[in-house]
């Protein structure tokens, strides 16, 4: 696909839409975000009202001087999606139920070709490109925030399946007899480990947040920093979880890397420790074992470069060089 006529470009409006943030960005063919735009997802409104929130940060970005070479529009949303039709019905945004995006984002780009994909492939797209899975053939990347999403990139190629939800570990269930998951199954890994959900397990047991702090994980995360056992118990438990996600993905499809960003992940040591220590004890078989463990790179820009890069590898635009050039370790 060639940009039009006088563009700068190629560039691709990328679109990060999750249960608290929408994010928008203009991002050229090496990953730069050119220009940006956000609001918050007002996630317990009308649909209406949440593509609201959208078309405002598609308004934004059209009137940077650098829409003009913008060929195509990449949007990675909270799943589930359908890519198939063009569809998405988040979890954590109950007014989008089988809601028409890609339509209604083309139909206010001006019919710009729309690619839509899960958060977690998107995420998946940008750390296989430019972040901690650049060089891997065999990796799974997860995005544990508001939600727990993830994709796969299985023989050096980005694999978001017929729908655009391969990968998406957060609604796999670790604990068969556990609590009642929103997607209507139960013992999720979202469940366990969500940020809202480790500030949710470690309220019940008795934990307070300092003074003036709001009930969050990071929260927690300070308070386990500080050795509080309820805080570092809770985050045990989201470790825990995400652990025996990763080793049955490993064990499924032999991932050689496990990348784990979002918000949840900026507590470092406090998850990844005892993260690294579980997943010693569920990926026991030889080719399951030896998993890298490793954070995200790209940070709260995953979303936005990797819904670009999907959006690009799918529309096969010229320019955006997608395969990764250096080896893995």
């Amino acid at each position: 696909m060639q940009p039009p006529h006088g563009a700068t470009g190629p560039h691709v409006a990328a679109l990060d839409i999750g249960g608290t943030k929408i994010a928008g960005a203009l991002v050229d063919s090496e990953g730069r975000l050119l220009a940006r735009a956000l609001r918050p997802t007002p996630a317990s409104e009308d649909g209406e009202t949440v593509l609201r929130a959208v078309t405002e940060v598609l308004a934004e970005l059209g009137a940077a001087p650098q829409w003009e070479g913008t060929v195509a529009v990449g949007i990675g949303s909270a799943g589930p999606v359908d890519a198939a039709h063009g569809t998405v019905s988040p979890v954590n945004v109950p007014g989008w139920r089988e809601f028409p995006l890609v339509a209604r984002v083309s139909e206010a780009c001006g019919g710009l070709p729309v690619v839509l994909t899960g958060d977690g492939v998107a995420m998946t797209a940008a750390e296989h490109w430019q972040g901690a899975a650049r060089g891997y053939d065999n990796a799974l990347c997860m995005v544990v925030s508001t939600g727990v999403g993830g994709g796969l990139v299985l023989g050096g190629a980005l694999l978001p399946g017929p729908t655009g939800n391969a990968g998406h570990i957060g609604h796999i269930s670790v604990d068969l007899d556990g609590d009642p998951c929103p997607c209507g199954s139960r013992g999720c890994v979202e469940r366990i480990a969500s940020g809202p959900n480790i500030a949710r397990r470690a309220l019940d047991q008795g934990w307070q947040p300092s003074a003036g702090a709001a009930p969050t994980a990071a929260a927690v995360a300070e308070s386990a920093r500080a050795g509080d056992p309820i805080a570092l118990a809770s985050f045990d438990r989201a470790a825990q979880a995400l652990a025996a996600a990763i080793a049955a993905t490993a064990t499924l499809v032999e991932i050689h890397v496990a990348v784990v960003g979002g918000g949840v992940a900026n507590a470092g040591p406090i998850l990844f420790d005892p993260l690294r220590e579980h997943l010693t004890r569920y990926a026991t078989l030889s080719f399951a074992a030896g998993v890298d463990v490793v954070p995200a790179k790209l940070g709260t820009d995953a979303g936005l470069v990797g819904a670009a890069a999907a959006a690009a590898q799918a529309l096969h635009i010229e320019g955006f060089t997608l395969r990764p050039l250096t080896p893995a370790p």
